[in-house]
């Protein structure tokens, strides 16, 4: 019999599936570099992983109510991560001209023309969502005190533990958690205003 699955993330994805939007700007920020990464793997372009990394969390916000906790959350966005990642590089292929003897648009091998979909996946609201939501970010971790900063670059961008924090800061653990905490905290609440149009819509 299978063992019951434990996520950490588990609270704050009951928040956010009714709604709390302070919540899963939580999320966002704590597996953001998690998700870059999954992304990097596939798709090479600095630029194109922050894009896309942007694009998996407005996914994963519209469809949070379809997480169900058969794996961990972290688990689900990567999944989301790498198929957006996917979708992306088919889509580029897809652009390859195949120019019909009737004009200039692009055809499917059907002779369906192609735009509507090449529009679709260069949708101007959702670049323009993907690096708003980077700026937020990179803005407000510019903005943190650096204590908070630099316990919160050690955690998400380095990897490390709490208890190797605590020795590069030299400072307590429990401070530690709370430096990280209140950094993500003021992250999230500046994200929220980002986020807030994409609740419940369809990508």
């Amino acid at each position: 019999m299978n063992e019951p699955i434990i996520d950490p993330d588990l609270e704050l994805i009951r928040r956010a599936q009714a709604g709390d939007r302070h919540a899963f700007n939580v999320l966002v920020v704590k597996h953001q570099r998690r998700v870059a990464w999954a992304i990097a793997g596939i798709v090479k372009s600095p630029a194109e992983v922050e894009d896309l990394a942007q694009e998996t969390f407005i996914k994963a916000w519209r469809g949070i109510l379809s997480f169900r906790g058969d794996s961990r959350f972290s688990t689900w966005l990567s999944r989301i991560a790498i198929n957006t990642a996917k979708n992306h590089l088919v889509a580029q292929r897809s652009r390859i001209p195949a120019r019909s003897a009737m004009g200039d648009g692009l055809l499917d091998e059907d002779g369906e023309s192609k735009d509507a979909e090449a529009a679709d996946s260069e949708d101007p609201e959702r670049l323009l969502a993907g690096r708003q939501i980077a700026e937020t970010v990179a803005r407000a971790m510019g903005e943190l005190p650096e204590v908070e900063r630099a316990a919160l670059e050690l955690r998400e961008l380095e990897g490390k533990s709490y208890d190797e924090i605590a020795t590069a800061l030299d400072c307590p653990v429990g401070t530690v958690r709370s430096r990280i905490f209140r950094a993500r905290e003021r992250i999230a609440a500046a994200l929220r205003p980002q986020l807030e149009p994409y609740r419940g819509r369809r990508w």
